[in-house]
Formats: structure tokens, C-alpha cells, sequence
């Protein structure tokens, strides 16, 4: 009866991690985090918007750096059509010391980063949306002034090659709210490195 019972437990642990964080069409989590400028950016900054591109990212890890020059580039191309970038830092600095609040704005200078790059300094709002990887892509679309989940996973198909890349998925799905569709697929897997948690 015991391991029955410890059996139904596991799985049922096993459960809930699969169904943990959002999925697309689940209303996004709002957040007010500490961006590398000392002010506060909150997601209802954006109700003005037609979409936020939520991305988690961080400063040491080798594809969130292959990824840095890309994430700029579809903040300068798609913050004019209503679909601006949010980077946000969900590593804990005590694991990774290279991701504390000072060297993010260090390299946030140096890449002359467009975008907010705020600090999850809690790691509450990663774990709430499900990302798992650095970077770990987000695009919320504004429903009637409600953020909803449209696409998350990768950027593209190749993270460290940019001239090789053949299918660009984040694009296609902006692409695809902006003609009124819906992302196909809404759901990639996200390549990069394992979020630092603090156990």
C-alpha cells in the first residue's frame, strides 16, 4: 500500500512538473523588475503596444552571447511595428556571479542593448513563465489590453550560426500575429543554457 502510494505521489509530482509554467494562449504573468538604468519596467508599461518579445537571457552563457547581435536586431526591427524586446536576467548571481545586477549593466553598456534588461532577482517570474534555458524566448501578444502567450521557445534553428539559419520561428510568428493569424507553431524547443537556480 506504502509504495502504491509512493508511486501515485511521484507521479503526480511528475505531472505537475510537465504542466509547470504557460503555454500559448494562457494570459502572460505580469512583472516589475529592475532594469540596468536604476528605474522599474513593468509589463503594463507595454498596454500601449501590440505585443512584448519577453526574452530570458543572461551574460555569460555561450549561445545567450551567439544570441546577443540577434536579439538587437529584432528589437530594431519589429519595436517600430508595436513588438518591442524585454531581456530578462533570471540567473542567480551567488551561482553565476558574472550575471550580478553591476555586470549586467556593464554588458548592457557595451552592446548598447536597445531593450530593458531587468533582473529577476527573486527568480519568481522565470519560474512562473517556465523558462528553462538562456536564452528562452516569450512573445505575448496584447488581447484588449491582456497579455497573452502567442509562441515560446527559440529564436531560430541555429544558435551559433546566424548565416545559417533556415527557419527563423520568432520571426514567423510575429509575422504571423501582425496578418491577424496564429504562430504555427506556437511551440518550439528552446536551446541554450540551464537557468541558475538557487536551491
Amino acid at each position: 500500500m506504502k509504495k502504491e502510494l509512493f508511486t501515485t505521489a511521484l507521479t503526480f509530482i511528475a505531472i505537475i512538473a510537465v504542466n509547470a509554467g504557460l503555454k500559448p494562449g494562457d494570459k502572460a504573468i505580469a512583472f516589475s523588475l529592475k532594469n540596468v538604468d536604476e528605474t522599474t519596467v513593468s509589463l503594463s508599461d507595454y498596454s500601449d503596444q501590440k505585443g512584448v518579445i519577453l526574452v530570458f537571457t543572461c551574460n555569460p552563457c555561450p549561445f545567450a552571447k551567439a544570441y546577443e547581435k540577434r536579439i538587437i536586431q529584432l528589437d530594431q526591427k519589429y519595436a517600430s511595428q508595436g513588438y518591442p524586446v524585454v531581456a530578462i536576467n533570471p540567473n542567480n548571481a551567488e551561482i553565476s556571479p558574472e550575471d550580478t545586477f553591476e555586470n549586467m549593466k556593464v554588458r548592457a553598456e557595451e552592446k548598447q542593448y536597445p531593450f530593458p534588461y531587468l533582473k529577476d532577482e527573486t527568480q519568481e517570474i522565470y519560474k512562473a513563465y517556465g523558462a528553462t534555458r538562456t536564452p528562452h524566448i516569450f512573445l505575448l501578444e496584447n488581447k484588449g489590453g491582456k497579455f497573452k502567450i502567442a509562441y515560446i521557445g527559440a529564436i531560430d534553428d541555429n544558435a551559433m550560426d546566424a548565416a545559417a539559419v533556415t527557419q527563423r520561428y520568432l520571426e514567423a510568428a510575429i509575422g504571423a500575429l501582425i496578418s491577424g493569424d496564429t504562430p504555427n507553431p506556437n511551440t518550439t524547443k528552446a536551446i541554450g543554457c540551464v537557468i541558475k537556480a538557487k536551491e
